[in-house]
């Protein structure tokens, strides 16, 4: 069996780590090109790649993966979903779920490593506390932005994408769950 492990005998180097960061990156980037068209919302893969970037690189990995991810779309690659790019969308109506992929893809990670041999439900709350956070960036900055209540806001910035976001958890701690015994790259801090 081929086992990629941080250990202190084997802790992932910085530009290993870069490179992970780099992969998942690029992997949430692929995901805005995944879309799933079922009703109310279509569902991009997106967030299943954050959700394992957390449990599988750890926090400051996966935030820097998600920092990659932002970066490129803000410097004008179309990475962002629907193919949008720029600035702007990190400062308009939608730009705080961004913002919370970064914060959600840290918690994911963080609460992984609280418990390494967390199982299957630690890992699916885990992912679950991470997408909260990102539903709660991006609808504040949705009301705001929009000049919207809270529960407006919410009402056309979160509960659409509910039930996709729980497949999406589902698969992610699924594939997790499968990928664990051989792969482990998750950074000690």
């Amino acid at each position: 069996m081929n086992t990629l492990t941080t250990s202190s005998s084997n802790a992932t180097t910085p530009i290993r780590g870069m490179v992970y960061a780099s992969m998942f990156g690029a992997a949430t980037a692929a995901g805005a090109y995944i879309i799933i068209p079922v009703p109310p919302v279509p569902v991009t893969m997106q967030t299943l790649f954050l959700s394992l970037a957390g449990v599988l690189l750890g926090a400051r990995l996966a935030a820097m993966s998600q920092i990659v991810y932002v970066l490129i779309g803000a410097m004008g690659l179309p990475v962002f979903a629907g193919g949008k790019a720029g600035l702007g969308i990190l400062i308009g109506p939608t730009g705080g779920y961004l913002v919370g992929f970064i914060a959600g893809a840290y918690v994911i990670g963080k609460l992984a490593q609280l418990r390494p041999s967390g199982g299957i439900a630690w890992i699916f709350s885990a992912m679950a506390a991470g997408t909260f956070v990102i539903y709660l960036l991006g609808v504040a900055q949705l009301s705001v932005v929009a000049q919207l209540s809270i529960p407006k806001a919410a009402a056309v910035g979160a509960l659409p994408f509910l039930p996709g976001d729980a497949v999406k958890i589902a698969l992610a701690a699924f594939v997790w769950r499968k990928l664990r015994p051989h792969l482990d790259i998750r950074g000690s801090r």
